[in-house]
């Protein structure tokens, strides 16, 4: 109980400092005044590449447990293996919770307010497959929204009111809406700025997706941009911000806490053998600083999630030796306000 109230009295405190823009300045070191803003880094679970277990997204239940996508496959590995929904409880147990076909992956995922478990089935050239699903109260999977054949459904994301649902699309530069419950998607706003670079490699734009403070918070892969658009009181998209820049494959994101302004980024480099592997931490001006690096064990980061003064971090492991995993991390506050002041 006294860790508990600790680690809130941390959270509020860097919450309230870091809502608003600290002055920083751009670095790449992780060491500061009070320490590394991340410590403590383990290994929580390690997954088979061969069996195309490849971790991709993650969410944090209330309960402790994670819920992940496994790919099965990815763009640049063999596609041999459907994709799985799976969550792990706080003992380390195993659940798969939907298992797809090959030749898809299952990307994003996210959890409604009432606990039903959302995920993105991106399935390329199938428009009997492609877009959003749920699990229903006894498991089932139910696919609530379509898309194109020709789009990339990766990052999702609810509003505030639990009422929406956002859609990221990889390949057409938008983001798509759809009620909870289902329907026909809407897109809600399509932009060069989410587009993605049809010369790289792997041309994926808009990536990860948060609804956070009034707006939607996206990440493009290629561009190396992370976006704020805030959400009108008419549920209509506003001026698109650049919030960073200088980012190369940038994937999923999440923050400090429901308050504060503060991003933990993961830059998936080795997915494409363009750009660092790294987890950043975004300051509200834009400004970021590495905190973890492969030297910690990163192996194509694709996403993070803050639970309380834990960060996780999934690795889709994709160069070899291939090392997919789950990894934690303890955030270190003072060296997180340290670092801001720099």
């Amino acid at each position: 109980m006294k860790r508990n109230v600790a680690i809130a009295v941390a959270v509020t405190a860097a919450a309230a400092v870091l809502v608003s823009a600290p002055s920083a300045s751009a670095g790449t070191g992780h060491s500061y005044r009070g320490g590394s803003i991340v410590t403590d880094v383990r290994t929580e679970a390690t997954f088979d590449y061969a069996a195309g277990e490849i971790p991709e997204n993650i969410t944090v239940n209330p309960d402790g447990s994670v819920t992940l996508s496994l790919l099965g496959s990815c763009a640049v590995c063999e596609r041999t293996h459907g994709p799985q929904l799976m969550r792990i409880s706080p003992s380390g147990e195993r659940t798969v919770l939907v298992t797809g076909q090959v030749g898809e992956a299952i990307s994003g995922n996210t959890r409604g307010s009432d606990g039903t478990v959302y995920y993105s089935v991106w399935a390329p050239g199938n428009a009997a497959r492609n877009g959003v699903y749920k699990l229903l109260a006894d498991g089932t999977p139910e696919r609530i929204a379509a898309l194109p054949a020709d789009s990339g459904p990766n990052g999702l994301a609810i509003d505030a009111a639990g009422r929406t649902l956002y859609i990221a699309d990889s390949l057409k530069g938008t983001i798509w809406s759809v009620p909870v419950s289902g329907g026909s998607a809407t897109p809600w706003l399509t932009d060069a700025a989410l587009a993605p670079v049809p010369t790289e490699a792997l041309p994926i734009g808009a990536n990860g997706l948060r609804f956070h403070n009034g707006a939607l918070w996206v990440s493009n892969f290629n561009k190396g941009t992370l976006l704020r658009v805030p959400v009108t009181t008419t549920g209509a998209a506003g001026p698109i911000r650049l919030v960073a820049g200088g980012l190369p494959n940038i994937d999923d994101l999440s923050f400090l806490t429901p308050w504060s302004d503060v991003v933990f980024a993961a830059q998936n480099g080795s997915s494409s053998q363009n750009g660092p592997d790294r987890v950043v931490v975004i300051y509200p001006n834009g400004t970021y600083k590495a905190v973890l690096t492969s030297a910690d064990g990163l192996a194509s980061p694709s996403a993070t999630a803050v639970s309380g003064d834990k960060l996780y971090i999934t690795d889709g492991g994709v160069p070899e030796p291939h090392d997919p995993k789950l990894q934690i991390g303890t955030i270190n506050f003072a060296a997180l306000l340290a670092g801001a002041a720099h």
